[in-house]
């Protein structure tokens, strides 16, 4: 194996373990600091995406946020009984539905957003400006990278071979 393989390897590593870190405090604060506004991580995720790329219809959301669909059914009907979302008849397939924010739901968004915002902000406020900007342009391009390689089925395989070793494991 070359220096250049090893060093990726490497930096591969540590970028797993640095982003493993990352989500779960991440996972367990925003369950801490949204489920105190009356909506789980999940609802919220689904609200946020509503309210930035409403309306979609049941399957767009699914696919936004790599849910099935009865799992997403579940989380909208969820959040249309609290009245943070609406559900109307699609105007050009009449057996579809489509989701939008209602005006609760999108106070509510902006609340969790703003509350969240406010915690990014001390967690920022010691960088210096280049190093912040710097950080957020590396976060956002992998998150691109991720998300058009998940899409594409680059992890299919991975994923068909991981459930096929252990099917005990939690694929679907």
């Amino acid at each position: 194996m070359n220096s250049q393989q090893t060093a990726l390897d490497r930096d591969a590593r540590g970028l797993h373990e640095a982003v493993a870190d990352l989500v779960r405090v991440y996972q367990f604060r925003d369950r801490d600091r949204i489920c105190c506004h009356d909506v789980s991580v999940t609802q919220c995720y689904a609200l946020e995406t509503i309210v930035e790329h409403g309306p979609l219809g049941v399957r767009a959301l699914a696919d936004r946020l790599f849910l099935d669909k009865s799992t997403t059914s579940r989380v909208v009907s969820t959040l249309v009984r609290k009245g943070y979302v609406e559900q109307r008849a699609d105007a050009k397939d009449g057996r579809a539905t489509t989701l939008s924010a209602t005006r609760q739901g999108q106070r509510l968004c902006a609340r969790i957003t703003d509350d969240l915002v406010d915690q990014q902000k001390q967690l920022l406020q010691d960088l210096d400006p280049d190093v912040r900007a710097g950080v957020v342009q590396v976060l956002r391009r992998l998150a691109h990278a991720a998300d058009a390689r998940f899409r594409s089925g680059m992890s299919s395989d991975a994923d068909a071979a991981c459930c096929a070793a252990d099917p005990t494991s939690a694929c679907d």
